[in-house]
């Protein structure tokens, strides 16, 4: 007779009551809404990169007074048009801010990060 991993015998009974338990877990785990994971990843991004000058979140001041908190970006233009400078390289007029150039899923992940804080 066959046996599972655990060394119990295969039985109909617990056949199916080990797919039930597989689809009761399916059904009742949430999964994260489309995109978290790219939010997540533009997130981090902008830790790394940003953080040091601009607020990142909803609510807390930028640690440098004159860099924008991300949160108001999209009062001053459309989110998407920051794609062909992200990808191309992010230069600024004023000399603190470092150049960034990120990798086109990169760029995507940074602009669905953008997006969630509006």
């Amino acid at each position: 007779m066959a046996r599972f991993p655990d060394g119990i015998p295969q039985s109909p009974g617990r056949q199916r009551w080990l797919s039930a338990v597989t689809v009761a877990f399916t059904l009742l785990v949430p999964t994260p809404p489309a995109g978290a994971a790219s939010i997540a990843q533009g997130r981090r991004l902008a830790l790394v990169n940003c953080a040091r000058c601009h607020s990142i979140d909803k609510s807390s001041p930028s640690p440098l007074t004159i860099a924008p908190p991300f949160r108001t970006l999209h009062t001053r233009y459309p989110i998407e048009d920051l794609e062909e400078a992200l990808g191309e390289g992010l230069i600024t007029g004023h000399p603190t801010m470092p150049e960034f150039r990120f990798e086109p899923d990169q760029v995507a992940d940074f602009l669905l990060f953008l997006k969630s804080l509006q």
